[in-house]
């Protein structure tokens, strides 16, 4: 079972850059997206439901921002589907979206990046709440040992590792020292960052890229779009994923491969 997430920078923007052909070649059982930047209705159908597959979405009030959308075949379908968190200082924009397989909590989580109007870092507070929401909301099932996975544009390279420039960049956001420490956190609670623990020594391993000429070829890029997995479902891990040769965004796709037993 192969679950998949990806920051498509814009839904009808990838759709004419060959996202449909992607997804067709995905094996994928359940693809999340975040950055749709699009409400449904500004959707053509093709791109909003593709052929053979069901979605759902969940947008952002101001339209073109943000947005989050979860896409999986028609014989896959979720028990369960939310598309809000429960607050609305978050569901505003568009950030969260939740299903359910069986015993199986996919969350979807576009995490804001800590930048203000004016690139100061003024959000910051904003995104650790969000993080904060997110696993509160999810702690009683953690905590019961069910299978959960989190996945998504979580906007913070946690360690030195995680970025090609971790020296100039102790005063960006998502590499300062106060999102990384609370990225961490998480971790130190038990969720389990599924690309670091199958692969430890993995250097030059990154999913967003500036868009700026020849950043992506040169491969100086940050590796903030994770899946973390509860203790839950780490006895159903195969293998974590970093996509990058699809192309279409300024991300490219995460995601993990899971045995079937997972849903229960």
């Amino acid at each position: 079972m192969r679950i998949l997430s990806w920051n498509v920078n814009g839904l009808r923007a990838i759709a004419n850059k060959g996202f449909g052909k992607w997804l067709r070649s995905s094996d994928a059982s359940i693809v999340a997206l975040q950055e749709t930047r699009a409400h449904p209705d500004q959707l053509t159908p093709a791109v909003r439901q593709p052929r053979g597959w069901r979605s759902w979405y969940a947008a952002a009030e101001r339209k073109g921002y943000s947005g989050v959308g979860l896409l999986v075949p028609k014989d896959r379908m979720p028990d369960e589907v939310s598309t809000a968190l429960g607050d609305p200082r978050y569901d505003v924009e568009g950030r969260y979206l939740e299903a359910r397989f069986g015993r199986l909590t996919v969350a979807n989580g576009y995490f804001p990046n800590g930048n203000g109007t004016n690139r100061d870092n003024s959000r910051i507070p904003y995104k650790l709440g969000f993080y904060q929401a997110v696993f509160d909301h999810l702690r009683p099932r953690f905590e019961a040992g069910e299978p959960v996975l989190v996945m998504g544009d979580f906007n913070t390279a946690p360690e030195d590792v995680d970025l090609a420039r971790p020296k100039s960049n102790h005063k960006t956001s998502g590499f300062t020292p106060e999102e990384r420490e609370d990225f961490r956190r998480y971790l130190a609670m038990g969720w389990v960052d599924t690309f670091r623990h199958l692969h430890p020594d993995a250097t030059g391993r990154y999913t967003w890229w500036s868009q700026r000429f020849g950043v992506r070829e040169k491969n100086i890029g940050w590796r903030i779009d994770f899946v973390l997995a509860s203790p839950g479902a780490m006895p159903f891990l195969k293998d974590a994923l970093i996509l990058s040769d699809a192309t279409g965004s300024d991300h490219c796709p995460v995601g993990v491969e899971v045995s079937d037993d997972i849903v229960g």
